[in-house]
């Protein structure tokens, strides 16, 4: 198995994955439904195409720099009444996420990436990514990859945060398995979720100080 690892990042994110109504809030991590929606877009799939081929795929990211939750809010009319809808946002996040799967599908989502049929964001419309978004295809199981990965962000923390998708007893459930995008029967099924630290690996270079005087 190989894995494509791509860089979300934005000056706003918001990944939910259960709020309705009023109150819209955002994980603290990029969802499986908020990434697999990109790829839908950059594909160019319609909302009532079979994802199943993206399910597939097994998913994880890891925090390079968590950013920071902030509150939007909107004001609604209607002919009878108004009301405020609160919106909730990741500020200066920077995140690794990682797809695990067969490297000839991984190539052809590279490729969309790169060349996206619709406009791609992070998780809401008003949130589009600041590039570049492909960080490379890594000949790696998913877990290597973001565990070995030098830091997308100089502002990392020493101690890296991971969610990863298993299936392994005992992990935590989280509802954002995309099963259907139609607007009219939008369905979410659950996955498996662990979350764990590993230490940055920053890559080290070599510094010459006299190099310059050569």
């Amino acid at each position: 198995m190989s894995t494509l690892l791509l860089r979300l990042a934005a000056p706003l994110q918001s990944w939910g994955s259960s709020s309705k109504f009023e109150i819209r809030t955002t994980e603290k991590m990029p969802t499986k439904s908020g990434v697999v929606g990109m790829l839908a877009a950059a594909l160019g799939l319609g909302r009532d195409a079979d994802l199943s081929k993206l399910n597939v795929l097994r998913f994880g990211v890891r925090a390079d720099q968590e950013g920071e939750d902030i509150t939007d809010f909107h004001t609604a009319h209607s002919e009878k009444s108004s009301y405020v809808t609160y919106r909730h946002y990741l500020c200066d996040a920077v995140f690794l996420a990682g797809l695990e799967g067969e490297e000839e599908l991984l190539k052809k989502l590279e490729t969309a990436l790169q060349n996206p049929r619709y406009p791609l964001f992070l998780g809401r419309r008003s949130c589009p990514p600041t590039l570049p978004v492909i960080v490379g295809i890594r000949s790696t199981a998913l877990e290597t990859a973001l565990s070995e990965e030098a830091p997308l962000s100089e502002r990392h923390e020493k101690m890296l945060r991971i969610q990863i998708e298993t299936d392994s007893s005992g992990a935590g459930l989280m509802q954002d398995m995309p099963v259907s995008f139609d607007p009219g029967r939008r369905i979410y099924g659950y996955r498996g979720l662990r979350e764990f630290f590993v230490e940055c690996r920053q890559k080290e270079t070599e510094h010459d100080a006299m190099r310059e005087l050569r």
